[in-house]
C-alpha cells in the first residue's frame, strides 16, 4: 500500500495499491508500442494485451496482462514482460502500475515532486531541507511562493512515496506530494450554430439559443484574451487571423500551441466555439473579436504541466480561462458504472496555480475558470476540478431546451450552454433535431470532418468554450468585475428552462441546470448595469482579531484580518452608513461556549469574551422594507482551508455548528440587486 497526501500534514490522504496485471511501458522517442522495433518474445508477450490507459505525451502504454492459470500465474506473466521488454534497445522503461484503492484508477507516478515551503521560510532552508533528501531543484514555480518542482535521482522508483511521507513531516514544509499522473479525458461525445439564434433544421423551427445576436448590438469580445487549455489550436486557421496572442505548449514547454498529434483535433474545435470570427460560411465564436491564446496540454491529470498551463495564463494576459478536460466519465447510458462514483481530487500543485490565476492573474483582479461538467450523467462532486469552488462548471442543455442526457448535475452546476445531444429510449429521452454544433476544425487535415469546419461537436466540451465566450462578452463591457462577481451576474442572468422537470429551488437553482441556460443579452446589460455608481448604504464597522485588537471592515468586499501569522477573528461590530430608516443590520456570531451571539442595535460588538475563545461562523442580514433591493454577501478565510467559505443574506459562513474551523479573516459588502 502506498499513500499521497493532498492538503499538508492533515490533508486528503490518498491509498494506491500495486496492480497485479499491468505494465507500464515507455518507448524511446514516444513510439506506439507497435511500431517500435521488439524481438520475438517481448512481441509475444505484448501480443494481445489490451491497452487500458494510454499518456501519449510521454510515450506510455498501460496494458492488461492476464494468464487464466490465476493471480500467481499472472503475476509471473507480468513480470516476464517486464523483465524482456527492459532488455529492448527500444524500450526506456518496463514498470509496475499503481492504482487508487478505491476506484482502481491507474495512477502513473514519476520521479518527481511538489514541494511548498511555509511562506516565512527563507530559501536557504528550504534548499537544506531538500538537499537533505538529495533532491534536484527543477525549477521554482512562479503560482505559489516558496515552493518547487524537484526530482529525485534516476531509479528512486516507489520509493518516492516514502520520501515523499518524510517531507511532509519536516515542519517548514506545508505540502508535498509525488507527481501522480491519471489519464485526462476530453469533454466531448463525438443549422448549424442554431445555438446562437433562431433557425429552421428540416422544416422544423429550433429556438433554444443563448440571444447572442443581442449581446453583439453592445459587444463582440474586444479587448479580452479567452485561454484555450486543450490538445492544441490550428492558429492557422483564417476564423483566428490576427487575434492569436502568447501561445503556449505546456507540455513540451513550446511556445508553439499548434496541434503535434494525428489526435489533436479537440482544442481547434473548442477555440472556435468561444472566438471564431464568423467567416462567410465559416462559423461564429461567442466572442468572435476576442484573442485567443491557445494552450496546448497534452499531459495527465496531475502533471506538473497541468499546474504551469494555468501560471502561464494567469502571466500572460489571460481574462478568462476555459477548460473542457477532466477526470474519466463513467458510460452516461449505465447508471450501475462504479466510475460515476470514482473520487478524482485536485492535487495540491493544480490547486495552488489555479487559485493563483483566480486570484493574481488580471492584474490582480482574477482569471475568470471554467470547466466543462462532464459527460457521464454522475454527479460533479466526485470530480475534483469541476467542483472546485471559484471554477465556473458548465452544463449542457440540448435544442429543445432540455437537458442533455450525458451532462453531469449536483450542487456545483452553475450554468448550461447549448450543445449536442443524443435520443435514448431507455431513458425516455427524445433524440434532438441537430446533429450538434457547428465549430472550426483543422485545416486539410482529417479532424473531425474532412473540411475545415466541424457539424457535430458536442458534449459539455462544446458548451465550456461557448459560455467562456459569452464571460468574454460581460469582461469587455465591465473589465472591473471579479471572478466572484461574474459567478454572481451569471446567476441573474440566465433564463429557466425546463421549469416542470428541472427541479429549481427557493434559490432559483437546479441540479441539472444550474441557474438556467445563459442568455447573452441579459448578461451583457447587466454587466453594464453593474458599471452604473452604487447607490445606497454600505456596511461599515470593526473587525476584532487576537493581538491586533479592532480593524476597520475593508470596502468591496476585500478580506479584513490577512495577517502573518493568521490572528484569530474574535468578533465584530456592523452598521450601515449612511443609516436608513427603512433598512436594519443584523449579524451573528458562533463562538463555541457562548453559541449563537446576535447584535440588538447597529454598531454594538458581538463575538468572544476574550483572546482564548474563537469566532467559527457568522452571519449578516438585512432586513427592513427595502432590503429585497440588496444582497448581502460575506466570506471568511477559515483555518487550514484551501478555499474561502462564501454565504450571503443571513445563512451562515462557517458553521452553526458546536464545532469547526476558526475563522481567520472575514469580508462583508452590500450589493444592489441587478
Amino acid at each position: 500500500m502506498y499513500k499521497v497526501k493532498y492538503g499538508g500534514k492533515k490533508g486528503k490522504t490518498i491509498q494506491l495499491v500495486e496492480s497485479p496485471d499491468l505494465v507500464a511501458i515507455r518507448t524511446k522517442g514516444n513510439k506506439n508500442l507497435e511500431s517500435a522495433p521488439l524481438s520475438s518474445k517481448s512481441r509475444e508477450l505484448v501480443a494481445g494485451t489490451p491497452e487500458v490507459a494510454a499518456f501519449p505525451e510521454a510515450g506510455v502504454t498501460v496494458r492488461r496482462v492476464a494468464d487464466a492459470e490465476g493471480l500467481e500465474s499472472t503475476m509471473s506473466r507480468r513480470d516476464e514482460a517486464r523483465a524482456a521488454l527492459k532488455q529492448e534497445d527500444s524500450i526506456r522503461f518496463a514498470g509496475r502500475v499503481l492504482q487508487d484503492a478505491k476506484s482502481g484508477e491507474v495512477m502513473l507516478y514519476t520521479e518527481n515532486f511538489f514541494v511548498k515551503f511555509k511562506d516565512s521560510v527563507p530559501e536557504t532552508e528550504c534548499q537544506t531541507v531538500l538537499d537533505k533528501y538529495q533532491l534536484k531543484v527543477k525549477s521554482k514555480l512562479p503560482f505559489a511562493p516558496n515552493s518547487y518542482f524537484v526530482q529525485a535521482s534516476e531509479g528512486t522508483g516507489l520509493e518516492v512515496f516514502h520520501i515523499a511521507e518524510q517531507l511532509l513531516q519536516e515542519k517548514p514544509v506545508e505540502y508535498c506530494h509525488p507527481e501522480l499522473v491519471q489519464e485526462r479525458r476530453f469533454k466531448t461525445i463525438h443549422p448549424l450554430q442554431w445555438h446562437l439564434s433562431k433557425t429552421t433544421i428540416n422544416g422544423k423551427s429550433v429556438d433554444a439559443h443563448v440571444n447572442i445576436e443581442a449581446a453583439w448590438e453592445r459587444t463582440r469580445g474586444k479587448g479580452v484574451t479567452i485561454a484555450i487549455i486543450d490538445d492544441g489550436v490550428d492558429v492557422d486557421h483564417p476564423e483566428f487571423a490576427g487575434r492569436i496572442v502568447h501561445p503556449f505548449d505546456a507540455t513540451q514547454n513550446l511556445e508553439d500551441a499548434r496541434p503535434k498529434d494525428p489526435n489533436d483535433n479537440h482544442g481547434t474545435a473548442c477555440a472556435g466555439m468561444a472566438c471564431a470570427s464568423g467567416l462567410k460560411d465559416g462559423a461564429s465564436g461567442t466572442a468572435p473579436e476576442a484573442q485567443l491564446m491557445p494552450i496546448r496540454l497534452r499531459s495527465g491529470l496531475g502533471s506538473m504541466a497541468e499546474a504551469m498551463a494555468f501560471a502561464w495564463a494567469a502571466d500572460h494576459g489571460a481574462d478568462v480561462i476555459s477548460c473542457s478536460w477532466g477526470p474519466t466519465d463513467g458510460e452516461w447510458w449505465n447508471p450501475s458504472d462504479p466510475v460515476h462514483k470514482r473520487l478524482t481530487a485536485l492535487p495540491d500543485s493544480t490547486r495552488l496555480s489555479l487559485e493563483y490565476a483566480r486570484t493574481k492573474g488580471r492584474g490582480g483582479k482574477g482569471c475568470v475558470i471554467l470547466f466543462a461538467a462532464g459527460n457521464g450523467n454522475e454527479d460533479i462532486k466526485y470530480d475534483g476540478y469541476s467542483s472546485y469552488p471559484g471554477v465556473i462548471a458548465v452544463a449542457a442543455c440540448n435544442d429543445t431546451s432540455r437537458r442533455s442526457v450525458y451532462s453531469d448535475y449536483g450542487d456545483g452546476i452553475w450554468v448550461s450552454f447549448p450543445s449536442g445531444d443524443f435520443g435514448w429510449k431507455p431513458f425516455k429521452h427524445a433524440a434532438p433535431l441537430s446533429e450538434g454544433l457547428r465549430t472550426t476544425d483543422r485545416l486539410q487535415k482529417p479532424g473531425y470532418d474532412t473540411g475545415d469546419y466541424a457539424n457535430s461537436f458536442g458534449g459539455t466540451s462544446g458548451a465550456c468554450p461557448g459560455m467562456a465566450g459569452i464571460v468574454a462578452l460581460i469582461l469587455a463591457i465591465n473589465p472591473a468585475l471579479t471572478p466572484d462577481e461574474v459567478k454572481d451576474l451569471i446567476r441573474v442572468s440566465c433564463q429557466k428552462i425546463d421549469k416542470k422537470e428541472g427541479e429549481y429551488d427557493e434559490n432559483g437553482h437546479s441540479v441539472w441546470y444550474g441557474y438556467g441556460r445563459i442568455d447573452a443579452s441579459v448578461a451583457v446589460v447587466n454587466a453594464q448595469k453593474s458599471l452604473l455608481p452604487a447607490s445606497g448604504p454600505v456596511i461599515a464597522g470593526q473587525v476584532k482579531l487576537t493581538k491586533i485588537g479592532e480593524q476597520p471592515l475593508l470596502p468591496e468586499g476585500q478580506m479584513t484580518g490577512v495577517t502573518e501569522p493568521p490572528q484569530k477573528v474574535l468578533g465584530m461590530s456592523l452598521k450601515l452608513e449612511p443609516a436608513a430608516k427603512n433598512l436594519r443590520l443584523l449579524y451573528r456570531v458562533n463562538v463555541p461556549g457562548l453559541g449563537i451571539v446576535q447584535n440588538r442595535t447597529q454598531g454594538v460588538f458581538v463575538g468572544a469574551a476574550n483572546s482564548r475563545q474563537r469566532v467559527i461562523g457568522f452571519a449578516v442580514e438585512l432586513q427592513g422594507t427595502g432590503a429585497k433591493q440588496f444582497d448581502v454577501v460575506y466570506s471568511a478565510r477559515l483555518k487550514g482551508a484551501a478555499t474561502h467559505a462564501t454565504a450571503r443574506n443571513g445563512q451562515f459562513c462557517g458553521t452553526d455548528k458546536n464545532s469547526g474551523k476558526t475563522i481567520e479573516a472575514i469580508s462583508v459588502q452590500l450589493k444592489k440587486r441587478l
